[in-house]
């Protein structure tokens, strides 16, 4: 290739479906415990060791965000160690603007150890506002100050950041977790209320608890945390991907097959088994991380609510809009999560799907998007039968499977582009679903350019 020229790959999924999947699958690390448990490890002075770390693109991009500051890495048979003892910087270069959300955890988790860190600005999927006010915010009554420019934000602070009382408008996992980064180190007592209380959370306590950090959890959505002088690094398991694990789910009910899902905790799962199995879905526990799933009986319609753990998950709701295209009725979903999750609705119509969105709220959960005009409640009549189409363009990481879901479950062959945002948190899909016996390959397209 000529001197100033570079590269770069396009990779699309050919996906002939139809026919039921039949087989075994195991759930890798989940996405949202692994990147977050890459952060907490560069609050302790010595190493740390993660186990069954997804091998995908939004595990990478953490990686390479943390290596450009200095943080060294050593992969292991079955793990990975993150040494933070080499530091050279606290500012993550612009070059990762955009990348993903990882960077405003550094913010708060850097600033114990420099008294000035900046970092770029935030990508991620585009699903809604995904405000970092809350973030802010909380650096703040820590005692840290923070700008925002138009590159990213730079947080500053004079001495050790202070314990303090956070309540949150809205338990966000983020803002919970940049509240739990800056309380474990901060002086004195932190209290921190309307947390979030995902699994993902529990897991990043243990962890901390296990480093060093003093973190009581109430049931009132509240966590008090007692500030220590220092963390050591530990070694921590990522525990099985929950969302994954709901989305193999709705792939075996939604085309008539039978997948033992392998490496995921049952009780994670919490609601998702319910809903599932008032529709029609069938599960039996094979062991303590596996389950079989399967059609039980014809599927039925059903209303949806997302909401914070332990509600239905927002993530799950994509691969169980395609389960709901099957079954013999009207469902509704109403998202209270996100403002802007319904995009991917437009796309599937080509397949058949007969769906309807609305600035409703659908539903009974008190929600904050009521009156203000967003496209949050979705009509879904099912039983309709879903054709192949030329292309299904992805528009964001969890549509983007529910796409994979929907092409599985029409008749034909159907071309699935941008399925880079899919990688960035499903590792190895097309040969785990080929093994399967699902018609998937993948095509890849290298363009020249200067």
């Amino acid at each position: 290739m000529p001197s100033g020229e570079t590269s770069a790959a396009t990779r699309t999924y050919h996906i002939e479906g139809g026919h039921p999947v039949v087989g075994e699958i195991t759930s890798l690390g989940a996405k949202n415990f692994a990147t977050k448990a890459m952060v907490a490890a560069l609050l302790g002075d010595t190493p740390t060791i993660l186990t069954n770390v997804p091998a995908i693109g939004d595990t990478q991009i953490t990686r390479e965000l943390l290596a450009a500051i200095g943080v060294s890495f050593k992969d292991l048979p079955d793990g990975l160690v993150i040494d933070p003892g080499r530091l050279v910087s606290f500012e993550v270069p612009l070059a990762h603007s955009g990348s993903n959300r990882v960077p405003i955890l550094l913010l708060g988790a850097l600033l114990h150890r420099g008294d000035r860190v900046s970092v770029p600005v935030l990508g991620g999927c585009a699903i809604g506002e995904r405000r970092v006010d809350f973030h802010v915010e909380a650096i703040e009554r820590f005692g840290g100050v923070v700008q925002t420019t138009e590159l990213g934000f730079n947080a500053f602070r004079r001495g050790r950041l202070h314990g303090t009382q956070v309540r949150l408008p809205y338990p966000s996992v983020g803002a919970t977790e940049t509240c739990i980064y800056l309380g474990v180190l901060a002086e004195g007592e932190t209290i921190i209320s309307n947390a979030a209380a995902e699994p993902e959370i529990l897991e990043l306590v243990t962890m901390l608890r296990a480093m060093g950090a003093i973190i009581f959890t109430r049931s009132d959505r509240e966590l008090h945390i007692e500030g220590v002088d220092r963390l050591r690094g530990t070694t921590m398991a990522i525990l099985g991907d929950r969302i994954e694990a709901a989305s193999w789910a709705c792939l075996a009910a939604a085309c008539g097959g039978e997948i033992l899902v392998r490496g995921v905790r049952p009780d994670i799962l919490g609601n998702f088994l319910s809903k599932f199995r008032s529709v029609g879905g069938g599960f039996d526990l094979v062991g303590p991380h596996d389950l079989r799933f399967y059609r039980d009986r014809p599927l039925t319609p059903t209303v949806i609510e997302t909401d914070v753990y332990p509600g239905f998950s927002t993530d799950w709701q994509q691969p169980f809009a395609i389960l709901l295209t099957q079954s013999q009725g009207v469902s509704v979903i109403h998202e209270t999560v996100y403002e802007n999750r319904f995009g991917y609705l437009e796309a599937l119509a080509k397949l058949g799907a007969v769906t309807q969105v609305t600035g409703e709220c659908l539903g009974g959960l008190p929600c904050r998007y009521k009156g203000r005009g967003h496209q949050h409640s979705a009509i879904i009549a099912g039983g309709t039968r879903l054709t192949a189409v030329d292309e299904l363009r992805v528009p964001d990481l969890r549509a983007g499977l529910a796409y994979v879901i929907a092409a599985a479950v029409a008749a034909g062959r159907t071309r699935v582009t941008g399925v880079e945002l899919i990688e960035r948190g499903y590792g190895d899909i097309v040969p785990r679903l080929a093994a399967m016996g699902l018609n998937i390959e993948v095509e890849v397209e290298v363009e020249d350019g200067s």
